[in-house]
């Protein structure tokens, strides 16, 4: 099995959820946008109100009967809606929550790339205002 038939896999036990609806279902109680783009894919962008947890640290963080959880990871009824760049890796971090006993776990079809271009909110970066000496690149 390749990572294809992992991710049609993955596809075909979730409910995933378009940007919009992502949004929509953010404002519901109990329910979380996790955002696990690595910074610098952050850059970008980001949108209000996601936790951000990179995806190396997920399971850790939202499993309630971790030591490491976040505050939010309170019991297994939580619905995680992940978010990565393009729907992709969150779709596999969504089946890995499942896994791990959190079995509303969801992710964005899409993700960021397709959130931004459903016009929904996100907060753009600024840009340094710092000079540059030489070397250095033109993003911090």
């Amino acid at each position: 099995m390749g990572i294809d038939d992992v991710l049609t896999a993955a596809w075909a036990g979730l409910r995933r959820l378009h940007p919009a609806e992502a949004w929509t279902a953010a404002q519901e109680e109990d329910t979380f946008l996790v955002d696990t783009r690595p910074a610098f894919q952050r850059r970008v962008g980001e949108v209000p109100g996601a936790i951000v947890i990179e995806r190396n640290h997920l399971e850790w963080r939202l499993d309630p009967n971790s030591s490491s959880r976040i505050p939010e990871a309170v019991h297994t009824d939580i619905r995680w809606i992940v978010l990565c760049d393009e729907g992709y890796s969150s779709s596999l971090a969504a089946l890995s929550l499942r896994a791990v006993g959190l079995p509303h776990a969801t992710d964005v079809i899409g993700g960021f790339q397709a959130w931004t271009a459903a016009g929904l909110p996100f907060t753009r970066r600024s840009r340094p205002t710092r000079p540059r000496g030489p070397g250095e690149g033109a993003e911090i």
